[in-house]
């Protein structure tokens, strides 16, 4: 009988979420596969939820056949010589990974990626972004009140909204929201902020997600490269919204009229555009994949001259990345900073000088029993596969479905083909 494990969680104490809901757990013991769960006191499921359909508890997951988790699992609790299935945050190098990718290596640990499961596309089946999205949004919004009030003295109807794992659902907070969208529309918003004109960046699920959020307000779009004829004609009893695209982001740097597949596969060739925009942006939402090649869209000198930027939704929360004002992770009950250019620091909280920022690293956890179910039904089709499969193989002879070949990191002590590139990284960081 193939057994699956099912780690806890140990990121930080607002990762409540699971990678399999009790009713896939129940559909798998019903096949006659055995589950095993390390016991919890944070899942958003309690053990007797998995008990009652038929799950074991145990600490011990040696005997299990593959191992799953959501987040990052320690070194110390890494298996030598099993496969495992986590959100791995390795492939854009992250430095403070590589020894735990480093430790995998060594010990012919098998690492699957949530993140590299796709389709021929290319396009992510498994992903947790569109709950991101609408977490983030909220407490970018919240947190857009609150540095009105306490930095700027402004009283806004923004004031009245709550953190994301405020709310009991998704559905609770967009009701929310909307009663505050008839209420600007109603009354407008004051005159020192108008207009607020919010930046989309990207066009993918986590971009989805925040757009679902703010379709509560009076919303409207305005292209890009419309805002500068539009801009003062904007009114104050709306929110309006720019979507951004590569072509809108970057440029070649030799002149040449922008090629998309061409930027994907040479990003050093093209230089940021968005100093042609940012000077009319309130509300900064990056929603995009960003890689250490691309570009700094948000730089830190143009964060010493910003006056109308009022805060960051760094949804994406890539530490030193696309934008210069993220340079850490938040927390859910302290998701806000104030980034000051001048000096490169942070202050906690809504005072001081400079750029808010949002930039929580685990937003779905916020909504953590809708995103675990939404992300649990994704899975599932994969887990039989993913179960019955020997790891004693190649991974490219093996009888995992191409989307999930593609997801395997490192197998049998060595990174597969498509991951090499990341031996300069674990070098780089032995040094």
């Amino acid at each position: 009988m193939k057994t699956i494990g099912i780690v806890k969680e140990t990121k930080n104490k607002w990762e409540r979420r699971v990678p399999l809901n009790p009713k896939a757990v129940k559909k798998l013991i019903e096949k006659q596969f055995r589950v095993i769960l390390q016991p919890s006191d944070n899942r958003i499921y309690t053990d007797e939820d998995y008990i009652s359909v038929g799950a074991e508890l145990n600490m011990d997951l040696s005997n299990c056949d593959f191992i799953i988790g959501v987040k990052e699992i320690k070194e110390k609790d890494l298996i030598p010589g099993k496969p495992y299935l986590f959100f791995s945050h390795v492939i854009k190098g992250q430095a403070y990974n590589m020894p735990m990718l480093q430790y995998i290596l060594d010990k012919q640990i098998t690492l699957l990626d949530y993140e590299k499961i796709a389709d021929r596309k290319n396009r992510r089946l498994v992903f947790f972004g569109d709950y991101a999205g609408k977490a983030g949004m909220i407490d970018t919004i919240y947190g857009f009140g609150k540095r009105l009030k306490e930095k700027h003295g402004l009283d806004t109807p923004f004031l009245q909204m709550k953190q994301a794992y405020q709310y009991r659902s998704v559905n609770d907070a967009v009701e929310h929201l909307d009663k505050i969208g008839k209420e600007i529309r109603k009354n407008g918003l004051p005159e020192e902020i108008n207009p607020v004109v919010v930046f989309l960046m990207g066009y993918g699920h986590v971009s989805h997600g925040a757009r679902i959020i703010l379709n509560a307000l009076p919303l409207e779009e305005i292209k890009p490269e419309d805002l500068s004829a539009k801009y003062s004609k904007l009114k104050n009893n709306k929110i309006y919204i720019s979507t951004f695209k590569e072509k809108h982001m970057v440029r070649a740097k030799n002149g040449n009229e922008f090629n998309l597949l061409h930027y994907y596969k040479n990003p050093l060739k093209y230089e940021s555009r968005m100093e042609e925009f940012l000077d009319f942006c309130s509300i900064y939402v990056n929603a995009i994949y960003w890689s250490p090649e691309s570009p700094v869209f948000v730089t830190n000198e143009y964060l010493k001259k910003n006056k109308k930027m009022i805060i960051i939704g760094d949804i994406s929360c890539d530490i030193n990345g696309s934008v210069a004002a993220t340079i850490k992770a938040t927390t859910s009950d302290h998701p806000v900073y104030v980034y000051n250019a001048e000096s490169r620091s942070d202050q906690e909280g809504y005072q001081g000088d400079g750029v808010a920022v949002m930039s929580v690293d685990n937003l779905p956890c916020e909504f953590s029993k809708e995103s675990s179910d939404n992300f649990s039904k994704a899975l599932s089709p994969f887990i039989e596969s993913l179960l019955t499969n020997d790891y004693k193989k190649p991974i490219k002879n093996s009888t995992l479905p191409d989307e999930i070949k593609k997801a395997c990191i490192a197998h049998q002590g060595k990174l597969e083909e498509d991951y090499t590139y990341l031996t300069e990284y674990l070098l780089n960081n032995k040094k």
